[in-house]
């Protein structure tokens, strides 16, 4: 059977293990091909629940309701790692935001090097990462060095490899920091071996999964990972805003001294006392009171994805993106698309970059006339992601057959771009 035929996706649909998941989130316009989970993911109809239970907690228990409350950012923690990091239990906190919690790790990693002043990073790295990094660099006095990996020549498809950061490497170096999915084109970081390459010169990795988590498996302990943060509510479908993650690996919490040191990391946290003295566990890393609505979500979410199993996840998604690419050389090659991510499924996790000129014209036009909701990325980048609990292999299919017939029929250039900050 064809790729280009409907059929070869509802027989997908037919054979999908995970596919009854999706009668499990809200889909309020059944016609819509949702092919953004890479941004935001569906709600869980159980998330429902799962408030307004707590909101009758709160409003049966009120104060007392923190005797039970006041951890859950641990336990929370530990079902996060079981369910898709690759985590033993007491080392993952659900806490904060991303930009907290990579603040938080990367000056800690920068001060257990001391006498170490450079950074490395690259060019493709997501905003906030970057703009944090330029910040602690200006503050401590550090090298912040960028891969310039946005440059073909450097990096094929942004993607860092050891060959890409070896050069960068010396004894000076205290910190490298990196995407596991890079934002834009998808492409993906081999964790274990940069990470080995990285520790070997005496410097720490700091990893931010974000695009990763939910979609493709970690392995965080086995790949012998010290660092991680991430989101929660892309491919982890715990709503906007949820609280982020932050991974501290068993073999190194005592090394490390976070810079901001919050009540919830005191040892003694109750007897108030006059010194900081930081637990010597994972709560250490921890600042400030859990925000409990958001882990309730990030704790229906990821039961579903424990469920599921990260490796049919994984699965799902490697076979998802191999039928985008599929379809996008029989259609959007065609009409001038170019493909940025990789093609071995290995190198790449839930979602695919496709360029092309009128990239924000074309990305209007999908919401506003074909009912395809992807994602706009400067500077002419498309991105198309399958989350693999919510989303179908024929929504896939039906969205880019619907791309195709919007850029072939140039129906798209009766859109004008923007209308909103959100892209």
């Amino acid at each position: 059977m064809n790729v280009t035929d409907r059929a070869y996706a509802l027989e997908l649909d037919k054979n999908d293990p995970l596919a009854h998941f999706k009668s499990q989130f809200v889909v309020t316009d059944p016609e819509m091909c949702y092919l953004d989970g890479n941004s935001l993911g569906r709600l869980p109809k159980e998330t429902i629940s799962a408030v307004n239970n707590l909101m009758t907690e709160w409003g049966a228990e009120v104060v007392t309701g923190w005797g039970h409350w006041v951890d859950e950012a641990q336990p929370t923690g530990d079902l996060l790692g079981q369910a898709a990091l690759g985590a033993g239990p007491g080392q993952i906190l659900v806490c904060d935001t991303t930009s907290v919690n990579f603040y938080q790790l990367c000056l800690a990693a920068v001060h257990a090097r001391p006498g170490r002043k450079t950074i490395i990073t690259d060019a493709a790295n997501f905003p906030t990462d970057r703009y944090i990094l330029d910040g602690i660099a200006k503050q401590f006095g550090l090298k912040l060095v960028l891969i310039q990996n946005e440059d073909p020549g450097v990096a094929t498809h942004e993607r860092i490899t050891t060959q890409v950061l070896a050069p960068y490497l010396n004894d000076d170096v205290a910190l490298v920091t990196l995407q596991v999915i890079q934002y834009r084109s998808g492409a993906r970081t081999d964790i274990k071996s940069i990470t080995d390459q990285v520790r070997a010169i005496g410097a720490l990795v700091v990893w931010d999964a974000s695009h990763a988590v939910g979609a493709i498996e970690l392995n965080l302990d086995a790949n012998g990972v010290d660092l991680c943060v991430g989101c929660t509510y892309k491919y982890g479908n715990s709503g906007p805003g949820s609280p982020a993650w932050l991974y501290v690996s068993k073999k190194i919490q005592k090394e490390l001294q976070v810079p901001i040191q919050g009540w919830f990391a005191q040892d003694a946290q109750f007897e108030m006392g006059p010194v900081f003295e930081r637990a010597q566990n994972i709560r250490g890393f921890q600042i400030a009171s859990p925000s409990l609505i958001g882990i309730r979500c990030v704790q229906t979410a990821f039961s579903m994805i424990n469920e599921a199993g990260i490796d049919a996840i994984a699965q799902k998604a490697a076979v998802g993106t191999q039928m985008m690419i599929d379809l996008y050389d029989a259609w959007l090659a065609p009409l001038g698309f170019v493909l940025n991510t990789s093609r071995d499924p290995k190198e790449r996790g839930g979602h695919i970059s496709l360029v092309h000129p009128d990239a924000a014209q074309i990305c209007v036009a999908m919401r506003e006339i074909s009912n395809v909701i992807p994602d706009y990325r400067t500077p002419n980048s498309i991105r198309l992601a399958i989350s693999p609990l919510p989303t179908s292999f024929v929504e896939v299919w039906d969205g880019f057959a619907r791309t195709r017939d919007l850029v072939a029929s140039g129906q798209y250039k009766t859109i004008k771009e923007g209308g909103s900050r959100v892209t």
